[in-house]
């Protein structure tokens, strides 16, 4: 065990290695300016933009079965987004991609349903000065940043699996049908929203099975009780103040702003958790998401050094003794943190991090506990980039830890 565990941690690093020596002398993107976008008018306010990103992993887990292998690959996202407007007034975003595509999930004519391509946000949106309205299949969310989170341009790894706070149970992949608005006031942004929420979600337990709340509110009581989630999110920019065309929430500058938000937010569905009272007859609870946070991000002196600085916390009210796969009745706190080495910005550079969450739920005495260490290696900004993380989680007598390297490029 202990001669397989080191023999692929250097498997790993070598791979790291490689990869970092030749994206070293190669060709990188500075002069990126926006990616692909296609103007139609000399004032460019009739445009067309398309973005394109994989991001492709290798990945060790200590803790598996007898019979399986420790190192794995993992297509972790390929997406496609692309919007456009033909004035100031009138944007549409389209974004569809998979996920977690590998050995286990692929099917032999790509028609499985884990290798299938799907829409991930469909909208149109109507702006009326800072301020918008619109509709589809969206992402302006409530609670957190992190619920807010792009996934080009994360700090560690990936996001903090816990505040998607209702991935699955009420969305899809993080996404609701409904009507948003969304503006500033001076230094004060927001985002606001009523949903419908998804009727067969991840939850899809039997209330009289379970000890405690299960998610299916809409399933079981119908859309006139558990039908519409409401949410919202305010952040106050007291520096430099962040673009919010778009809902996706950027994880680190590289000292290419000076930022310090701080924010709050919710989540509240009535009856969409369920519980069995003792004569058999269900009942809806509440379920009810709030979260305070800050965001630091600026450069230190004039030689390209940066740090970036995240912490949240987050009242979790699923129901009464709520507990299904990461989620549940409870708190939770995290927090990361990264520094971005001084260097030049067409060069290689790096950025050493660190994570740490803690949950703790209602239902049992148990914290999950998940920390993380790593670093980035931009060879041009996030547009192409490695990231190796060591990543340790625990949960009551289950622990386990892994090391992934992920390649990233978007265009």
């Amino acid at each position: 065990m202990y001669f397989r565990s080191f023999f692929s941690i250097r498997i790993l690093s070598l791979l790291f290695a490689i990869s970092l020596y030749y994206s070293s002398f190669s060709q990188g993107s500075p002069d990126y300016n926006g990616g692909l976008k296609v103007n139609f008018d000399e004032d460019g306010m009739k445009y067309l933009r398309i973005i394109s990103w994989v991001q492709a992993q290798a990945i060790y887990n200590e803790n598996v079965p007898e019979e399986s292998n420790h190192l794995n690959f993992n297509l972790r996202r390929a997406r496609i987004l692309a919007f456009a407007q033909i004035n100031e007034k009138f944007l549409i975003l389209t974004h569809i991609g998979l996920n977690n595509l590998n050995a286990d999930n692929l099917s032999p004519f790509g028609k499985g349903e884990d290798s299938q391509v799907f829409f991930h946000g469909i909208w149109g949106q109507y702006h009326i000065g800072n301020h918008a309205i619109g509709g589809g299949l969206h992402y302006w969310n409530g609670i957190s940043r992190l619920n807010n989170q792009s996934t080009l341009n994360f700090l560690p790894l990936d996001n903090n699996r816990q505040s998607w706070a209702t991935f699955g149970l009420t969305d899809q992949f993080g996404r609701h049908i409904g009507v948003f608005g969304k503006g500033k006031f001076g230094k004060l942004q927001y985002r606001v929203a009523i949903n419908d929420v998804l009727k067969n979600g991840l939850d899809d337990r039997d209330p009289l099975d379970a000890t405690g709340a299960i998610y299916a509110g809409r399933r079981l009581l119908g859309s006139g009780d558990a039908g519409f989630a409401y949410a919202g999110y305010f952040d106050y920019n007291i520096f430099d103040q962040e673009a919010n065309l778009l809902p996706f929430k950027v994880g680190t500058y590289l000292g290419t702003k000076k930022v310090f938000n701080v924010g709050a937010g919710f989540f509240y569905h009535p009856s969409g958790s369920v519980v069995a009272e003792s004569n058999g007859e269900l009942k809806g609870e509440d379920v009810a998401i709030f979260a305070i946070d800050a965001f630091y991000d600026a450069p230190i002196g004039e030689n390209g050094a940066a740090i970036t600085a995240y912490a949240t916390y987050q009242s979790n009210d699923y129901g009464e003794d709520y507990l299904f796969n990461v989620y549940g009745s409870g708190g939770m706190f995290y927090s990361h943190a990264g520094y971005l080495i001084s260097g030049d910005s067409k060069k290689a550079r790096f950025q050493p991090f660190l994570s740490f969450a803690s949950n703790s739920y209602d239902a049992v005495s148990d914290n999950r506990n998940i920390f993380g260490i790593g670093a980035n290696a931009f060879f041009s900004g996030h547009n192409s980039k490695l990231t190796l993380e060591y990543k340790n989680q625990k949960f009551g007598d289950t622990e386990n830890s892994s090391v992934t390297l992920q390649a990233m490029i978007y265009l």
